[in-house]
């Protein structure tokens, strides 16, 4: 609708990724699913990853990252 025609004429490339990123709601499920784990394991890491102040959950659908460097280091 508006927002969206907002966003692709006004918004640069950063704020449109980041926008897109930050309302892109994904259940453990879905996370699951597309990581090839099982629900459990997903929650177990998430709330392990914000028990050690690497990421925020706020809200069951939200995971804000805290620790950059850490989840890089994860990832490698």
């Amino acid at each position: 609708t508006m927002k969206i025609v907002r966003e692709l004429w006004f918004e640069k490339a950063p704020e449109r990724v980041a926008n897109f990123l930050l309302g892109l709601p994904m259940s453990r499920e879905d996370i699951a699913d597309y990581l090839g784990l099982s629900t459990e394991t997903v929650s177990r890491m998430l709330t392990h990853l914000a028990t050690v102040s690497v990421i925020i959950l706020p809200r069951s659908k939200t995971i804000i990252p805290r620790n950059h460097e850490v989840l890089k280091r994860l990832s490698a």
